[in-house]
């Protein structure tokens, strides 16, 4: 029977930690080109009940979550006013 090659097993992220944890070199799971992302901070904020119908609305019609509702609109809002800043 003929041999097959067998793909490389991908670690998750977990694994990969232990494996640094227990002092083993992980260098070669990382490429270098990646982004460094910073940290997520939670807030909370309020909203009315009549936005977040709106909010919900607007995620039932493009499938996707409130959290990702809030954030589309808002990262849209800051660059268009990032924009208007700089057309000053």
């Amino acid at each position: 029977m003929p041999k097959t090659l067998e793909s490389p097993k991908l670690l998750t992220a977990d694994e990969i930690a232990e494996l640094a944890d227990r002092g083993e070199n992980v260098s070669r799971f990382f490429t270098g080109k990646g982004k460094m992302m910073p940290p997520i901070q939670r807030v909370n904020v309020d909203f009315t009940a009549p936005m977040l119908n709106e909010l919900d609305d607007e995620a039932r019609a493009l499938n996707i979550s409130r959290q990702a509702v809030i954030k589309t609109l808002l990262r849209q809002a800051l660059d268009r006013q990032r924009l208007a800043r700089r057309a000053r």
